[in-house]
C-alpha cells in the first residue's frame, strides 16, 4: 500500500488507484500532520511513502529508521502526467 504525502498531485493518486494500487492520501485523511506522524503511520501499517519532500530521506539516513520505504519524486509541475504514466 502507498501512503501519498500531501504534496503528491491528486492526478497521480487517482491514476495509481485506477491502476489497482491502494493509495492512502494524507491530504484526504489528515492534512497538515507532521512528518513524524506520517513515518510512524507508514511503519505501523507497512506503507510505502510517496513524497516530494526530501525530509523523509533524513528519517531514513540521519535517524536510522529501519524498514521505512520512501519513493521520492522530483519533477516540474508540468511533468506530473509523465510521472504518472511511469508509476502506473
Amino acid at each position: 500500500m502507498i501512503l501519498a504525502d500531501e504534496n503528491i498531485h491528486s492526478f497521480i493518486i487517482n491514476s495509481l488507484r485506477h491502476s489497482g494500487f491502494t493509495v492512502i492520501s494524507v491530504n484526504e485523511l489528515s492534512k497538515g500532520i507532521k512528518d513524524e506522524k506520517i513515518v510512524h503511520w507508514a511503519l505501523e501499517e507497512n506503507y510505502i511513502i510517496l513524497t516530494e519532500d526530501k525530509d523523509f530521506g533524513e528519517w531514513v539516513f540521519a535517524h536510522h529508521i529501519k524498514n521505512l520505504s520512501v519513493l521520492f519524486l522530483r519533477y516540474s509541475f508540468e511533468d506530473y502526467k509523465i510521472i504518472t504514466n511511469t508509476l502506473c
